[in-house]
């Protein structure tokens, strides 16, 4: 065959792939795997835009804090 996959190798493959079961092992199993995982949107997610929120209120402050500055001076 042209791509490099023999009838032999293709057999033995797919002999390998059915001793892995590789369909069987998706995902977590443990409770603290699983509680680990759930983390997973909050820390990729939810703080990112916690962290964008701050920057804005940040930005916003320093804007009314030169303001007030400017015209107390």
């Amino acid at each position: 065959m042209s791509n490099g996959w023999t009838p032999e190798r293709r057999l033995r493959q797919s002999q390998m792939i059915q001793k892995w079961k590789p369909w069987q092992s998706a995902g977590v199993k443990t409770l603290e795997g699983k509680n680990i995982s759930k983390m997973n949107a909050y820390k990729h997610g939810a703080r990112r835009a916690e962290i964008r929120n701050m920057s804005k209120q940040i930005t916003n402050c320093k804007r009314v804090l030169s303001q007030f500055i400017e015209n107390k001076f």
